[in-house]
């Protein structure tokens, strides 16, 4: 078995360089052709017999497109949502660092734990998403594709590969459709379960 996070195709607010979060974006024309290419790559060898998406229009969407390139129905796994960033969102980084600035420094300092203004830290991300994860490993053992977000899959990477979270995007930054390997069994090793 092996478990495939893929990041959903683009949005304008990825154009924009806006943080999208939890805010429920759709794709662009870009990202509805990613999502087709993706499937395309998909059905020719890796051999998904499930697929789990966030909850967010634009995982769905990616995940519904690839889906009907490979034939499998998308299922909605709670857990694969986007970290939530809270009054941040909608904003760039250099608008949050300028109307945020103590906020932000704080978050910055400690992005793991710290909690930006009515969102969640990356460790109550990890507190969500590992059992999500745990779930699909224990009830698959044919390859299965998650369709997810950039913060989700830059924290599971930190979290399995132990690199301090300040540095999650300079390590482990997905592009739109890129994919992403989990090995269960350095996941298990990792998370205990």
């Amino acid at each position: 078995m092996k478990l495939y996070l893929t990041r959903h195709g683009e949005t304008d607010w990825n154009l924009q360089n806006k943080i999208q979060g939890q805010t429920d974006i759709l794709l662009n024309e870009k990202g509805r052709d990613q999502a087709r290419e993706l499937g395309k790559r998909l059905r020719e060898g890796y051999e998904i017999r499930s697929i789990y998406t966030s909850r967010q229009k634009r995982a769905r969407e990616t995940a519904e497109v690839i889906g009907q390139a490979i034939r499998v129905t998308p299922v909605v796994k709670e857990g694969l949502e986007e970290i939530s960033l809270g009054r941040w969102e909608g904003y760039t980084w250099s608008q949050v660092r300028e109307q945020f600035p103590e906020e932000y420094q704080a978050w910055y300092r400690n992005r793991r734990y710290q909690v930006p203004p009515e969102g969640e830290s990356y460790q109550q991300l990890l507190d969500r998403l590992l059992p999500a994860l745990s779930d699909i490993f224990v009830e698959h053992e044919d390859n299965v594709l998650a369709v997810a977000h950039s913060a989700v899959i830059m924290t599971l990477l930190s979290y399995m590969n132990d690199t301090p979270f300040e540095e999650m995007a300079k390590n482990y930054k997905t592009g739109n459709v890129g994919i992403v390997e989990i090995d269960p069994e350095v996941f298990r090793k990792r998370y205990g379960k």
